[in-house]
């Protein structure tokens, strides 16, 4: 910058347009002549052509007092002027003002610049024009009926043309890259036209534009005129004048090239200023030479200051409605979701009210790791991809591009689904997101000439050349969509705070939840350990009670053992499946019943009202009517002919009243030994439940009556409804009468993550015939003995630690070797849809089970 500022002579070429001093040209146009004056009054620098206007050369007044030259009344005149400048960039005017005494009359511009007073004139030529604020005012009044924003754009072209006579007059507006487009124009017939042409933003250098932000006016009277040089060049400081607020000030080479390929000789630039920024121009084209008056020129001026104006006030009108839309869209998207909160989640209700006030092709919601579509979408990866960079680039902000690609690579697979997005954040850290998308707006741009033409030489160096005709160049855009406006980007932020307003409430909400659920939790695993501890120190008795004398055989107390948990397993279903709740009486009847004398149910009569038993005493009555049929299908009545009658009554102090009698079997003995079994029947229910058993052995048949105490019975609802589950099926099927070549010769892979229950269900798979059984517990291994020996049929415990068997039942359904699932969940087990008709048993593994079940697959 210092060496143009101190050589203004230095050529310029497009590799360096951008920092060409422009504003220190050191020439003035030859329709006028300026003069600078020191802040003491003496004449500083003078144009060249000052005697062309005066009877003085330039040397003749540098040096001298204003006073000497200038009219006492144009001094006063320009001082009054001066004291009306009230910013650094500000200039005053003077119509018809006669400077010199007997001179002809002059209009005349006044600024000071870096302590200068700079006064520049032209000849007036209007001396009858007439009165410029009557003229705005009806000009104004027209662009007011203007119905649409375009014929309010084309309105403000004509008036402007109707004021200052150019063959052509457009109305020019930028956009954020600093490109532009004629979106209004008004030329006189056969010259064509340049309506919707769009201008590289290179065709306006950066320091151009700034003095269009300062000096809102400038002419060019004709291209071909020659410059005329301010004297003195340089000041003592070595310094040209700075001629950035001068209306005459001369044109750069490189612009007047850039008009003379146009095929323009005069033109005229109107800065269009919006809320501080450079919106557009209102730019005029002559094929001649032309010179509008200056007081022709400052009434075009004030009315592009009030087009402006009149621009502003329209945004911020649609602006005003706009928002006022989108927030009624946003109360009401906050009620929606304030009503049902998992609508948060559902991005087809926020596709279809986000659309009223930012219209897009689809809407992708990210929250909490979950992710869901709606519309015209990237796939999930992409979408997945979109957040990582997201979370990286623009955390918290909402983040709008009309070309994803700018943010992720790879991102022209799916363009012609989403390839523009607005983001908005709706958490306080950078991980949820509701991403609204635009499909590819595929579109012909027509430039105004090639802006990508490759550098060449020219008459000033290296540069695009040739623009000559300016003819019309069509570029076709892909990969982008329409852009996000200004407006819709202020609207996001008005939906981001209500997003984030019930993000925030939800997440409040689950805040007290999970306290809530943490303290329950602690609750259900004491409560869960308590539970366990006695499940554990249950069986362990059971066994040490159950263990055989000198005579018994380790058969059969492995048998009894496991007859008597499974008992208790049983009566354990019950009560979970009514929700660790009361469970009918009756139904422990029928399981035991179902269970080992399935051929005798019907010499067992069952009859009393329906009673329902807490869990407590459900688990010990389990063993006793466990022992009472095993011991009558082993020695008593339903050892022979015989039969049981089992009643049930509530006594005076609503106890429940239980009694058991047998009749028709063999001569009764009372025994001499008392083994674990009678201990339970004789015991149980006083000793676990506070209430009394009495026992007898008379010829005719066993006898046995309980008492269970009123605080452990429950009354069924009052319509006299008792839910009564049906013995499951699989318990019908006893060690006795399995098929032990059911799966002869087949080989097994079993998959569970337990050694102990593992070595059961092997034992149990073998008694049913299997040739091999092969153990695998995680899914990789399971895999790979899949692929090494491919077995005939296997069996898969659903949750294998922290994961489930499923991807090794997809591997098995592809290659259609049959299996089934097993689980301690039973039927409250969760498969995945493409499973959900697999066969599921619940554990343990019994014979029972399996014996059932297996036929199914086979």
């Amino acid at each position: 910058m210092s060496t143009n500022r101190t050589d203004p002579s230095q050529a310029v070429d497009l590799t360096n347009c951008d920092r060409e001093p422009i504003h220190f040209i050191g020439a003035i146009q030859p329709i006028g002549f300026l003069l600078a004056l020191s802040s003491d009054w003496m004449v500083s620098r003078v144009s060249a052509n000052f005697a062309d206007f005066f009877d003085r050369e330039p040397k003749d007044v540098i040096g001298k007092p204003a006073s000497t030259l200038l009219s006492p009344d144009a001094i006063h005149a320009i001082r009054n002027r001066l004291s009306l400048l009230r910013s650094p960039d500000a200039s005053e005017r003077i119509f018809r003002c006669s400077l010199f005494p007997e001179s002809r009359l002059f209009d005349v511009a006044v600024h000071m610049i870096e302590g200068l007073i700079i006064i520049e004139g032209e000849p007036s030529s209007d001396h009858a024009y007439g009165d410029a604020t009557g003229t705005v005012r009806g000009m104004i009044a027209r662009l007011d009926n203007a119905p649409t924003i375009e014929r309010f754009f084309n309105e403000g072209a004509r008036q402007v043309r109707a004021l200052t006579g150019f063959d052509r007059v457009m109305v020019y507006q930028f956009d954020e890259t600093g490109s532009g487009a004629v979106v209004a124009e008004t030329a006189k017939p056969g010259i064509g036209s340049f309506l919707g042409l769009h201008y590289p933003a290179s065709d306006i250098p950066k320091q151009a534009r700034e003095l269009y932000k300062r000096n809102l006016l400038r002419v060019i009277t004709d291209i071909d005129s020659e410059p005329v040089p301010i004297v003195p060049a340089l000041n003592e400081r070595k310094e040209p004048l700075d001629l950035s607020l001068s209306v005459l000030r001369t044109v750069s080479p490189i612009h007047i090239e850039y008009l003379r390929n146009m095929g323009v000789r005069a033109s005229m630039s109107i800065s269009i200023i919006v809320e501080g920024e450079l919106w557009g121009l209102v730019a005029c084209h002559h094929y001649s030479p032309r010179c509008p008056s200056f007081e022709r020129r400052s009434v075009a001026e004030l009315f592009a200051q009030m087009f402006a104006m009149r621009i502003e006030s329209r945004e911020r009108k649609a602006m005003v409605e706009y928002e006022h839309r989108a927030r009624d869209i946003s109360d009401r998207l906050l009620s929606i979701i304030a009503s049902d909160e998992s609508l948060l989640g559902d991005p087809m209700i926020l596709n279809d009210i986000m659309n009223e006030a930012i219209p897009a092709d689809g809407v992708g919601i990210w929250l909490n790791g979950n992710y869901a579509f709606a519309g015209s979408t990237p796939d999930t990866r992409g979408f997945a991809d979109i957040i990582n960079a997201l979370n990286g680039a623009a955390a918290q902000k909402i983040y709008a591009t009309d070309h994803i690609g700018d943010l992720v690579p790879d991102a022209e697979r799916y363009m012609d689904q989403a390839a523009g997005m607005l983001a908005i954040p709706i958490s306080r850290s950078p991980r949820d997101y509701v991403v609204l998308f635009r499909q590819e707006k595929v579109r012909s741009v027509r430039w105004a000439g090639d802006p990508h033409k490759p550098v060449e030489f020219g008459p000033n160096g290296p540069r695009l050349t040739p623009r000559e005709s300016f003819e019309e160049w069509k570029e076709l855009v892909r990969g982008r969509s329409n852009k996000f406006t200004t407006p819709e980007l202020r609207v996001a932020e008005t939906l981001r705070a209500t997003l984030l307003e019930v993000v925030l409430r939800m997440a409040d909400e689950a805040s007290v939840h999970r306290r809530e659920a943490n303290e329950r939790q602690e609750l259900l695993i004491a409560e869960l350990n308590h539970r366990v501890r006695n499940i554990l120190s249950l069986i362990r008795g059971l066994i040490r009670q159950s263990r055989p004398g000198l005579e018994g055989n380790i058969e059969d107390f492995a048998k009894t053992i496991d007859q008597r948990i499974h008992a208790l397993a049983r009566a354990h279903n019950q009560i979970t499946d009514d929700r660790w709740g009361p469970a009918p009486l009756r139904a422990l009847f029928d399981a035991e019943v179902a269970a080992f004398v399935s051929d005798k149910k019907q010499r067992i009569h069952l009859e009393g009202e329906p009673a329902q038993l807490n869990p407590q005493a459900y688990s010990s009555m389990a063993l006793v009517i466990h022992e009472l049929v095993t011991n009558s299908a082993k020695y008593g009545s339903l050892s022979d002919n015989g039969d049981v009658n089992v009643s049930w009554a509530r006594d005076k102090a609503n106890s429940l009243v239980i009694d058991w009698v047998e009749v028709g079997g063999p001569p009764v003995v009372e025994p001499t030994r008392k083994g674990f079994g009678s201990t339970i029947i004789q015991h149980s229910v006083s000793y676990d439940l506070g209430g009394s058993a009495e026992i007898q052995f008379p010829p005719e048949g066993f006898r046995a009556r309980f008492v269970i105490p009123a605080k452990h019975v429950v009354k069924p609802e009052e319509n006299g409804e008792t839910r009564v589950r049906a013995p499951h099926p699989d318990i019908a099927i006893t060690s006795t009468d399995f098929d032990p070549q059911l799966i002869a010769g087949k080989s097994v892979l079993l998959v569970e993550d337990s050694l102990i229950i593992a070595l059961d269900a092997e034992d149990v798979l073998r008694r049913l015939g299997a040739k091999k059984v092969a153990t695998e517990a995680t899914v990789p291994g399971a895999i790979a003995a899949i692929e090494l020996e491919r077995p005939d049929i296997a069996v898969l415990d659903i949750n294998l630690g922290d994961t489930t068997s499923f991807s090794i039942a997809d591997r098995l359904a592809t290659l259609e070797i049959p299996f089934l699932f097993a689980t301690g969940y039973g039927e409250q087990a969760r498969l995945p849809d493409r499973l959900i008709d697999r066969p599921v048993i619940q554990k343990p593994y019994t014979l029972g089970i399996l014996s059932r079940r297996l036929p199914e697959i086979l």
